[in-house]
């Protein structure tokens, strides 16, 4: 068995790898995040301030440490088809990560990002972030996963990249299976007299009520006829929308759902919940900020099975990788919420 695992929150947002981790046994020893909201959310909830900007932080300024973690943003290389290698990626944030990575030397790499990263740049940037970390001494695992097929009540796909240092001779390595746990909208609401806050008052608005018909595909709102996922009134008897950052529309953020006879948004809370996190998760910033955050976040459940795979990797290196179908009550939602509504 390995040791207590030591990991980097690089990118942190609001803690979503931490909580997925720490849960399991592993330790945080660094984060780092710019954007002063989510420090403030980070501070209320682990007790502690990250670093700012990653490019201004040098390497050796970073403690050892077994595992690099980040949900690292998307840009696309100034350089493509060159095979410059770790040079390609000078003046973009994943170079922050190569070059941490370089120098530390960290057993594993788990790194997350939008599905659009498989097309992004036709296809180079994926192909030149596979490239660097197999140059500086890598085996690289990549799969984009669907976040409700891991307990999660939401409809996000995102690609997970795994990286093991060379030397540990895993070559085996597979992503977990779906466990397609049952868990819909309506298990994560919050259950108060009064949500008028989150209504959407529009007179426009025409739609029929979705308990009447086993449909679940979305209802157009009023006469717009956008398409995009903030025009659109979904059933809480099914996933909910991918959760954004940005985004405009009725409720582009977190989407619209009819809930009790009335369209509303999800609260923050609800949000907090469609992504994983736990009761015990403080939220002391604006609902702005708060949709932001949780748009920006990991699904924490999904982290928490991949971790689980990796922990595995690492503990056994052999060929049959133990599988685990549920990652625990933490994320059982159906059993928080007998607690959650008394």
């Amino acid at each position: 068995m390995v040791n207590k695992l030591k990991f980097i929150d690089l990118f942190a947002g609001i803690g979503g790898f931490r909580i997925a981790l720490e849960s399991q046994g592993a330790e945080c020893v660094f984060s780092s995040e710019w954007d002063k909201y989510a420090q403030i959310t980070y501070k209320e909830n682990f007790g502690e301030i990250p670093a700012g900007d990653i490019t201004k932080i040098n390497e050796t300024d970073i403690p050892e440490h077994d595992i690099l973690c980040g949900g690292f943003p998307c840009q696309a290389f100034s350089i493509s088809g060159k095979r410059r290698g770790f040079n390609d990626t000078r003046g973009t944030l994943f170079f922050d990560i190569a070059r941490i990575a370089k120098y530390h030397k960290p057993k594993v790499l788990f790194l997350e990002n939008v599905k659009n990263l498989t097309k992004h740049y036709n296809g180079n940037t994926l192909k030149i972030i596979l490239r660097t970390l197999e140059e500086i001494g890598y085996d690289v695992y990549y799969n984009v996963l669907t976040a409700s097929h891991y307990g999660v009540p939401q409809a996000r796909e995102r690609i997970y990249i795994i990286g093991f240092r060379r030397d540990l001779g895993i070559t085996n390595f597979a992503f977990p299976k779906p466990n397609y746990k049952k868990i819909y909208v309506r298990d994560i609401l919050e259950q108060k007299d009064n949500m008028q806050e989150y209504i959407i008052n529009r007179t426009d608005l025409k739609f029929w009520d979705r308990h009447e018909t086993p449909s679940l595909k979305p209802i157009q709102i009023g006469q717009i006829n956008k398409g995009g996922q903030g025009e659109r009134i979904y059933s809480i008897n099914g996933h909910a929308i991918t959760l954004s950052a940005y985004g405009g529309g009725v409720a582009g953020k977190t989407g619209a759902y009819l809930v009790d006879g009335k369209i509303r948004r999800l609260s923050p809370r609800e949000c907090a919940r469609v992504q994983g996190f736990p009761e015990w998760f403080k939220i002391p910033v604006t609902k702005f900020e708060a949709y932001k955050q949780f748009g920006n976040s990991v699904s924490i459940p999904v982290i928490g099975t991949i971790f689980n795979q990796i922990k595995n990797a690492l503990n056994f290196n052999k060929s049959t990788i133990t599988m685990t179908s549920d990652i625990g009550r933490e994320y059982d939602y159906t059993i928080q919420k007998k607690f959650i509504n008394a």
